[in-house]
């Protein structure tokens, strides 16, 4: 019988290679020429999988989210039943930042993402889609905690969302060395202590 081929699994090992070769050689050698080398498949084999360079990318991010997502879910099973909401907003903050291999791997991949985003219109509004997506989830968690006495009601919840989602943006001090990874976990702990800051972990 022909052996048969998992086209999940295909297109994932596909999008690790471009994963690899964005973070490895820079945007500016992302071609599917070179992701398929990466891949270690002919052009031919991965236009087979992806019709378009913009296809590639665009489910590259897609897989790219889906292993951040996982990671928090992950995350989530090790604080327990009823996780408190700082928790959450702490490692759903720091699964954004590049603090090890996978997270640096899709960090970077946002980025050429974003770059993408800015010329393609199609690309654009996917990627618009998912910030927007992301966003809604974060301010969600916020508007529970206020709810729930664990934030001040006088806060607003889309402000505060969108002050914390402002700390991702140490992703490129820590790139480029301007930064510890330490230092922008310690900046993040100290906002959401001043956000959280009648904390009953009793709740």
């Amino acid at each position: 019988m022909p052996k048969q081929v998992d086209h999940r699994r295909r297109r994932e090992a596909i999008a690790r290679a471009l994963w690899r070769v964005v973070e490895q050689r820079g945007v500016a050698h992302l071609t599917m020429r070179v992701v398929a080398q990466e891949a270690g498949i002919s052009l031919g084999q991965l236009q087979h999988y992806f019709a378009s360079r913009a296809a590639m990318l665009s489910f590259a991010m897609d897989f790219a989210s889906e292993q951040t997502s996982l990671r928090v879910d992950q995350g989530l099973e090790k604080l327990g039943d009823r996780p408190h909401p700082r928790d959450v907003l702490r490692l759903t903050l720091a699964e954004m930042l590049p603090l090890h291999a996978d997270a640096r791997a899709t960090s970077r991949m946002s980025a050429a993402y974003v770059l993408e985003a800015l010329h393609d219109e199609a690309v654009h509004e996917q990627a618009r889609r998912g910030l927007v997506q992301g966003r809604a989830l974060v301010e969600q968690l916020v508007r529970q905690a206020v709810a729930d006495g664990h934030i001040g009601s006088d806060r607003d919840p889309a402000t505060e969302t969108n002050l914390l989602l402002a700390l991702t943006g140490f992703t490129p001090l820590i790139e480029l060395d301007v930064i510890e990874p330490r230092d922008a976990l310690a900046a993040i702990d100290l906002h959401l202590d001043r956000l959280f800051s009648k904390i009953d972990r009793s709740a």
